[in-house]
This record gives C-alpha cells, sequence and structure tokens, in this order.
C-alpha cells in the first residue's frame, strides 16, 4: 500500500481528493492536512510514504513546507500546482518535490501520478514537464541559478547524457530509447547522477540541467 497524506486548504477540494484516491485498491489516505504547518507535522507524525501538497495554502506555504518533509527525510512530495503560479513551481521544484500535477488532473491521472512518485519515477507527463521547464527557463524573473555542484565535474559521459535527457523532461523509458541502453541501466545512471550532485529528486536533476543548457 502506498500512505498517502493529503495537504489541501479547501475543504471541498481535499474531499475530492481523498475520495479519488481512496478509490485506488494499492493507495491508503493515512491524514489530511488544511495548512502547510499541519503537512510538515502530520508528516513528522504519520511518517507517509507520499504528501500530495497543494503549492499554496495559510500559515506556512507548499514550497517551505515541502522543503521540511524532503530536507527531513519524511516523505516524497507530489506537488499540486497550476501554470499561472510559475515562481511557487520553482520553489517547489527547488526545495526537493519529486513531481508535479496540474489541479484539473483528470482522476486516473491522479492516481497514476502517486504511484509514479511513490515508485521513484519523478518526472510525471512527460510533456507537461517540458512545457513547464521550458517557461522557466525563457523567463528573466525566475531565480538566479547558483553555482554548479561540485559533483558536475565527477559524472561520466553517459552520467551527462542522462542528466541532458532528464533536462528534456524525458521518462526512462524514452531516454533508453534515445541513448539505446536499457531502463534498468538508465534507473541506474539517474540514481548516481543524483547522488553525486547532491539533488533529492529527478525534477531537480531536470531544473538543473535547463539551468546548466545541457
Amino acid at each position: 500500500m502506498i500512505r498517502v497524506l493529503v495537504a489541501e486548504d479547501q475543504s471541498a477540494v481535499r474531499a475530492g481528493l481523498v475520495l479519488i484516491l481512496g478509490s485506488a485498491p494499492d493507495i491508503e489516505v493515512v491524514g489530511e492536512a488544511a495548512d502547510g504547518e499541519q503537512a510538515a507535522a502530520m508528516a513528522r507524525a504519520l511518517r507517509p510514504d507520499l504528501v500530495l501538497m497543494d503549492i499554496q495554502m495559510p500559515r506556512l506555504d507548499g514550497v517551505s513546507a515541502t522543503r521540511q518533509v524532503v530536507s527531513e527525510g519524511l516523505a516524497d512530495v507530489l506537488v499540486l500546482t497550476t501554470f499561472d503560479l510559475d515562481e511557487y513551481v520553482f520553489g517547489a521544484l527547488r526545495a526537493g518535490a519529486g513531481g508535479f500535477l496540474l489541479k484539473n488532473t483528470e482522476a486516473k491521472d491522479l492516481i497514476e501520478g502517486v504511484r509514479t512518485v511513490a515508485r521513484g519515477e519523478g518526472l510525471i507527463a512527460p510533456a507537461v514537464t517540458r512545457k513547464l521547464i521550458a517557461e522557466f527557463a525563457a523567463k528573466p524573473v525566475r531565480p538566479e541559478p547558483g553555482p554548479a555542484p561540485a559533483g558536475l565535474g565527477t559524472l561520466t559521459r553517459r552520467e551527462r547524457e542522462v542528466l541532458s535527457c532528464l533536462g528534456d523532461g524525458l521518462s526512462n523509458a524514452e531516454i533508453a530509447m534515445r541513448l539505446g541502453m536499457a531502463e534498468a541501466t538508465v534507473k541506474t545512471h539517474v540514481s548516481r547522477l543524483l547522488g553525486k550532485l547532491e539533488l533529492r529528486s529527478r525534477v531537480q536533476a531536470a531544473v538543473l540541467a535547463q539551468e546548466l543548457g545541457l
């Protein structure tokens, strides 16, 4: 079972999310939070596998709550967002969110998104990811990238190629096809490059790749 904590300040929306997730045989909603502070506290108490996190909430916003949950190793975070909140989305990815979904996502895609992040596949809906990352890359008002990670120079040629593919928003299967390798090998490269770059998620790696122009 995938144990999920739902964090959403609008009670009607939260109830709908709980209802949808509860319909999946392999997902259990273990808690509901109405704001960011409650989300972080409940994540510490319940230790869910995943937090479905609204990005705009009172008391503590979703970005800050995500940073707390991820930095403390409490759970993976799947962010709910809309395209008109780009700066918040970018902050959530920086904070270590494992993936994101649009709020108008179909029920079946929400369920599959939770499964995807829970099994370590951080990039949900690659086409959406590509569009979102492209918008970040095109915005001069987005936060300036920091210095390149020290581990960048330790990446092998193959790991750099995989990192570039992540920047294009490709899934493991698509990377395997592009680079002519087994999907299991792609997963190994992704895991290694995340460790070398001290990144928490594939999505962070995708944003880094865009920032570095890979």
